[in-house]
């Protein structure tokens, strides 16, 4: 019955996506987001669109799983992360003052073809991450709530991936802003209906979640919460679904956006992530991504109302993705053209290649969020010599800071290895992953310092 109502829900908010998709799809609705004429989105339209892109399916599973591994210190340390609107609409203000229509046109004036095409990597496989992990989630959802089914997992990654692509392949960005804004309505109801129910849950106990420790410890929970001290500044950066959502309205819009966002989305996090940690807390076992935990845990409709969420959030990052996919190898790769085919086309390699790497083995998400937040930390020295302090940075500097992220990111990647084995510290994951990020910010920080000059005055910008 459970998995009958799942299906039957996702199925409506599927159709409804289609339905309040754009009837008409213009190039610049699809690639700029303009939905009526010339047009810029409303305050509240950028926020939900914004928030709704961020809590993704991922995102709440991961804030999940580290409270119950960690208790509290856990949810905190991936609620860091969503600073990121923070400091995110911090640079993007610094960036629009300099006359940059985006990241890549500021990092294009000052290091060339080279430094665009260096950070277009780097978001290129931030992109890819985001439709594998969102997908991998749906097959999880699936694979659990209909065990019996053996190919339940598989069949609703490509179902939900072909129709995520379908509606983002007829409108691009300005079908993702209209359907952010139903899906986040419905995230909000649903998830706000489940969550008072754990509030309300016989025995819960507001003060043993925010002093819980978790199933293995806090101390790890705190290691992370560094991790994300450190990647906080660069990390939105290389998002470009949060970046592109930064220069499509006015200034004071666009400020006002990022500052609401960041409430919204930390208090979602927390809230999901205090299941995890009340799971840890009833002693339940690890099962299935604590999806089967939560299925003995809680009664049926809660459970759903979880699965409805997970699966909404799934859904409108996966569009964004596509919708940013596609502004990325038209406007920023310029290797298709500015055309409704030619994004469509961009969608639909993004699309099967993501669902690809979903039958590749590795399905540890945070795994995707910890590489890709390595290698977004070339960015920090660059960012705050370039930008703050009005420095010209060589582009040897640019290179050897973007190398040093890169490989940092590598050596997380397989750090199982043997040759590996003898560099990282001897320890837990996260403590090896907090020793890479500081050995790449050093050599950044000295190769940026080293190479960097003042600008005269009415030079840049």
């Amino acid at each position: 019955m459970q998995a009958t109502i799942i299906v039957a829900l996702f199925a409506l908010i599927l159709l409804g996506s289609f339905l309040a998709a754009p009837r008409r799809a213009t190039i610049g609705g699809f690639f700029d987001g303009r939905t009526n004429g010339a047009s810029e989105p409303g305050l509240w339209t950028l926020v939900l669109s914004q928030v709704t892109t961020w809590i993704f399916a991922r995102s709440l599973m991961n804030a999940a799983i580290l409270g119950f591994y960690y208790g509290f210190a856990g949810v905190l340390a991936y609620t860091a992360y969503y600073g990121s609107f923070l400091t995110g609409g911090f640079l993007v203000v610094r960036l629009r003052q300099t006359g940059a229509v985006s990241v890549q046109d500021w990092l294009t004036a000052r290091f060339g073809s080279i430094g665009g095409h260096c950070y277009n990597v780097v978001i290129g496989l931030r992109l890819l991450s985001e439709v594998f992990a969102n997908l991998i989630v749906v097959g999880l959802i699936f694979g659990a709530i209909l065990p019996e089914v053996g190919v339940a997992r598989d069949t609703a990654i490509i179902a939900v991936g072909l129709v995520a692509l379908a509606y983002s392949a007829w409108g691009g960005l300005s079908a993702a802003l209209r359907t952010d804004v139903m899906q986040m309505v419905i995230f909000l109801v649903v998830f706000g209906a489940a969550f008072g129910a754990l509030l309300l849950r016989p025995g819960f106990d507001m003060g043993a979640i925010l002093t819980a420790t978790g199933s293995a410890g806090a101390h790890n929970g705190w290691v992370l919460l560094l991790v994300a001290a450190l990647q906080v500044f660069s990390y939105p950066v290389h998002d470009p679904v949060m970046m592109d959502r930064g220069f499509i309205a006015n200034e004071t819009t666009t400020r006002k956006s990022f500052l609401h966002a960041f409430w919204l989305s930390s208090v979602s996090i927390i809230a999901f992530g205090m299941f995890g940690v009340q799971a840890s807390l009833d002693g339940a076992a690890y099962e299935t991504q604590l999806i089967g935990t939560w299925a003995q845990m809680f009664p049926s409709w809660v459970f759903v109302a979880l699965m409805v969420s997970l699966l909404v959030s799934a859904l409108s990052t996966l569009d964004s993705a596509l919708s940013s996919a596609a502004r990325l190898v038209v406007s920023e790769l310029r290797l298709a053209p500015r055309s409704l085919t030619g994004g469509r086309l961009s969608m639909l390699v993004f699309a099967v290649a993501g669902g690809l790497l979903t039958f590749w083995g590795n399905q540890t998400l945070f795994d995707a969020v910890a590489v890709s937040g390595t290698a977004s930390m070339f960015l920090t020295p660059v960012l705050v010599a370039g930008l703050l302090a009005n420095r010209q940075v060589a582009l040897w500097a640019y290179l050897t800071s973007f190398a040093a992220a890169i490989v940092g990111a590598a050596i997380y990647m397989f750090r199982g290895s043997d040759l590996l084995a003898g560099i990282l510290y001897d320890g837990h994951k996260y403590e090896q992953l907090l020793q890479i990020c500081v050995v790449v910010l050093a050599i950044g920080f000295t190769a940026v310092l080293l190479g960097a000059r003042r600008v005269e005055a009415g030079v840049g910008g």
